[in-house]
């Protein structure tokens, strides 16, 4: 080997150093050598990325723990994410492989896209959204067709029923499951819908299967409690089998209606009657949807607005009067906003009738884009759109995942109601909703026997044979419940109405519905019975760790060989079908916070469907300080003590109890451990985070101008808007003091707008403006200008992350861990200084845990190959 690597034996002989010459000179080569190695692109790559790679590192302190804790985040980004690997390298694989996968599911996919295109027995509603089939096809006679289907229906029937029902041995079982997983892992992410029914199907197979053994191998019929146990969890387990069962058919074709057109001569166009219903809310919340119902697109003859107050209040008379709308009061409140409503229909007259709560303020092109398919189907009573909301509710806002993630209710409005549509049984919610006059006439007005009157008038319509409709196109906004207490309070009346119908109308009997129409209809109402499933299984393991009883009567590695399965393949299924709607597990959390307080009710209207009362949801309050709800978090605290007892339990029963159970008791354990974290996520939307703005702001990317007093004008973006003001980015800066008089200029249409203000703020390049001052007529169009723009919501999604399962995960158990830390926050000062020690260490062991990177460009740069 060359001396040049031994620099002092080097140094000594050659050039006649004395000994400290050399070594300082060697130590000198050494560190140049290392150094000048530090200054290649690709070391200049990674620190670069220093802070996204080790985010936990970089703003911290240094203590004598940081380098154990480099090496640890190191050799988990090695392992985990390899940082030489080329993403690009991988799609191309990933993609060569969807191409084989393709190729071999032609046979099957074929014939499918061939029987797919031939529904002609849809809904007339539906129209020529749905292509007409193949010509040879089509050439079929329908009686041939129909035992077709009958003979494939018949021979799937059978194959199920010989995979759900056969007996295997710890093996075969293995292979099986594998076997379904690896198909599952194959077509995921493969476009269109035969992928989709194939995970269905793959999924009903596994979670049958699942509930097919435990009916039949995992009852201990000769113990008392084991059998109790058992059975109370098979019966909450079943009930989760048959919403899943019924969610798969619901949603498994979503519809994806487009509007329909409207005649181009206007005098066809029908009559309107637009209604706003109030009780007690504030004016400065139903000002807002006034306005923007004023600027709705539709001829002013066949345009009527009314203001229906239930609490006869004379500011509400007075704003209608300097508006210009009609006042309709009434001297009773009988039967709530059924009752307001029922009763403005004895006052007016007009074809169809618009609906919207008082804090939804409509865009502009709502009549527009809903009209059409009443003029297309003579038969449709009802056009649903969805229920937007420009503020967070208090899972977003508690949690901060407002605008990242889909919120509780973008499941409902973005697939239920679309899969819905498809079976012609969309829901009547209530508002930003049309009806048809003489459809509701004809059921004798709006239900007032539940508390949930929207989805009883539906049911009734469909009943009497008409059709629904369902846009997905967010034609509204308003404000979404403001602390967990009135969150919690909403759903309680919704769990108890839909219960209530469910006594006194229930879908599954009568006549008038399609077997489709029950399904919709039934999953709707069983999905508020979740409460007590949900407890059950927040405390199941604690039967086998407290009270030594066998729930699931089989051995623990057959347990997780069916179990893991059935949660997999259902996982995998749902984030295909709900991944844009609702992230994996956070449906969890939902029904976590609700469970308690929706088990009481909605068993009482089980039995008793007539007790119960219509509550108004309380919207647009205002939280002046960080808070934590311990009215409301007693529930899951009671929960915590009772699953922190139970690793107590396993902690003991590990060392004092037979051996052959340690494998059972470290099963129960780590679903203890994972119904705590789920638990410590509800906990986490129990600590309020303050809400002080009287007016929500609204992020969008507007082109505007401002005006000056001096008369210069410069052009402008508008970033946010509210009430009261907007958020404004120039082009360049302008030296203006906080106080100046300026002016937004805005267009809508082809006019332009003028609205003074007052610079609030200004900062380099961001201005803020406030529009205290504006007269009324400015108030109505700058409402029209923002809120009813058209195109107002269409991108409320757009900031969603996709849906992984796997991260989705990760984040919820994060989120539980954090809850925890949260409470600690809020205790009483005494109870911190005793926990202090504990917190600290776990703090401190926490700090040495990696962290996962956010996904960005290749960390390692490659020289581009030249061709």
């Amino acid at each position: 080997m060359s001396e040049r690597w031994f620099p002092y034996t080097y140094l000594r002989r050659e050039q006649n150093c004395t000994r400290f010459t050399a070594f300082i000179l060697a130590v000198i080569q050494a560190l140049g050598w290392v150094c000048l190695r530090l200054e290649s692109p690709n070391w200049k790559a990674l620190r670069a990325q220093r802070r996204r790679l080790y985010p936990h590192l970089i703003d911290k302190r240094p203590t004598i723990g940081d380098p154990l804790r480099y090496v640890i985040q190191t050799v988990w980004l090695l392992l985990v994410r390899p940082i030489e690997a080329d993403p690009t390298r991988r799609l191309r694989r990933r993609r060569r492989l969807r191409s084989h996968v393709q190729a071999m599911l032609n046979v099957v996919l074929r014939p499918w896209e061939l029987l797919s295109n031939s529904f002609e027995h849809l809904p007339a509603a539906i129209g020529p959204q749905v292509t007409q089939g193949s010509r040879w096809w089509s050439a079929v006679q329908w009686p041939l067709r129909k035992v077709l289907y009958i003979a494939i229906g018949v021979l799937a029937a059978v194959l199920i029923f010989i995979c759900v029902t056969e007996p295997f041995g710890y093996l075969a079982q293995l292979v099986f499951v594998v076997l379904l997983w690896a198909i599952a892992m194959l077509v995921r992410r493969m476009p269109g819908r035969f992928p989709t029914l194939l995970l269905i199907a793959l999924s009903v197979i596994v979670s049958c299967r699942y509930l097919w053994w435990r009916y039949t191998s995992t009852l201990n019929w000769n113990n008392t409690l084991d059998l109790v146990c058992g059975l109370i969890l098979l019966l909450a387990e079943t009930y989760s089998w048959m919403v899943l069962i019924l969610g798969y058919i619901q949603t498994s074709w979503p519809l994806n209606r487009r509007p329909a057109q409207l005649p181009a001569d206007t005098r066809e166009w029908p009559v309107v009657d637009l209604l706003i219903p109030t009780y007690n809310e504030e004016l400065s919340v139903t000002r807002g949807t006034v306005y923007a119902a004023l600027g709705i697109d539709w001829p002013k003859d066949k345009l009527r607005i009314h203001l229906l107050d239930d609490g006869n209040r004379p500011s509400f008379k007075t704003f209608a009067e300097e508006v210009g709308i009609n006042y309709i009061a009434r001297t009773d409140n009988r039967h709530a906003k059924a009752g307001n409503l029922n009763h403005a229909l004895t006052l007016i007259d007009g074809d169809l009738v618009a609906i919207f709560d008082c804090d939804h303020m409509p865009a502009r092109s709502f009549l527009q884009l809903t009209v059409g398919w009443f003029l297309r189907d003579p038969k449709l009573a009802l056009v649903q759109t969805p229920h937007h909301f420009l503020s967070p509710d208090p899972f977003e806002r508690n949690l901060g995942t407002f605008r990242n993630r889909p919120n509780e209710g973008e499941l409902f409005y973005g697939l239920v109601q679309d899969g819905n549509d498809m079976w012609n049984a969309a829901f009547f919610c209530g508002s930003c909703a049309i009806v048809r006059r003489s459809a509701i006439d004809e059921i004798g007005g709006f239900a007032v026997e539940t508390v949930t009157e929207d989805a009883h008038t539906a049911l009734r319509l469909h009943r009497n044979g008409w059709n629904s409709a369902y846009l997905r196109i967010p034609q509204a906004a308003g404000l979404a419940t403001e602390s967990l207490s009135a969150h919690i309070g909403q759903r309680i009346r919704w769990a108890r109405g839909m219960v209530q119908i469910f006594r006194t109308d229930n879908p599954l009997l009568g006549k008038g519905l399609t077997i489709f129409q029950r399904i919709c209809y039934t999953n709707a109402m069983m999905h508020f019975l979740v409460g007590l499933p949900r407890l059950v299984f927040l405390t199941a393991p604690l039967a086998f760790l407290l009270l030594h009883a066998y729930i699931i009567y089989a051995p623990a590695v057959m347990i997780l060989l069916y179990v893991l399965p059935h949660m997999i393949h259902a996982s995998l299924t749902n984030s295909r079908m709900q991944g844009a709607y609702r992230q994996t597990f956070w449906g969890e959390v939902y029904e976590t916070v609700l469970a308690w307080y929706i088990a009481r009710p909605t068993t009482v209207a089980l039995f008793s469907p007539s007790r119960g009362k219509f509550n108004v949801t309380a919207k647009g309050g205002m939280m002046e300080e960080n808070q934590f709800d311990w009215q409301t978090a007693k529930p899951y605290l009671v929960l915590s003590v009772l699953n922190v007892l139970g690793l107590g339990f396993a902690v003991w029963r590990i060392f004092t109890g037979p051996k052959d159970e340690i494998i059972t008791i470290l099963v129960s354990v780590l679903w203890v451990i994972y119904n705590l974290l789920i638990i410590g996520a509800a906990v986490a939307v129990a600590a309020e985070v303050r809400q002080v703005r009287h007016t929500h702001r609204v992020q969008t990317r507007l082109p505007g101008a401002i005006k000056l007093a001096n008369g210069h004008s410069y052009p402008c973006e508008l970033v946010d808007y509210s009430d009261g003001g907007v958020g404004l980015q120039v082009s360049q800066a302008l030296q203006l003091s906080v106080g100046t008089p300026v002016s937004l200029i805005l267009q809508r249409g082809t006019r332009e707008f003028v609205f003074p203000g007052i610079l609030t703020r200004s900062n380099e390049l961001f201005m803020g403006l406030s529009f205290a001052q504006l007269p009324p007529e400015q108030k109505i169009e700058f409402v029209q200008c923002t809120f009813g723009r058209a195109d107002a919501w269409l991108d409320h999604n757009s900031g969603f992350e996709a849906d992984k399962p796997i991260q989705s995960l990760k984040e919820i158990l994060a989120l539980g861990v954090k809850g925890y830390y949260r409470l600690y926050e809020y205790l009483p000062e005494w109870i911190r200084q005793i926990a202090h020690p504990i917190v600290s260490v776990f703090q401190w062991l926490g700090s040495y845990l990696p962290r996962m990177p956010k996904a960005s460009t290749p960390l390692i740069s490659r020289p581009v190959s030249k061709s």
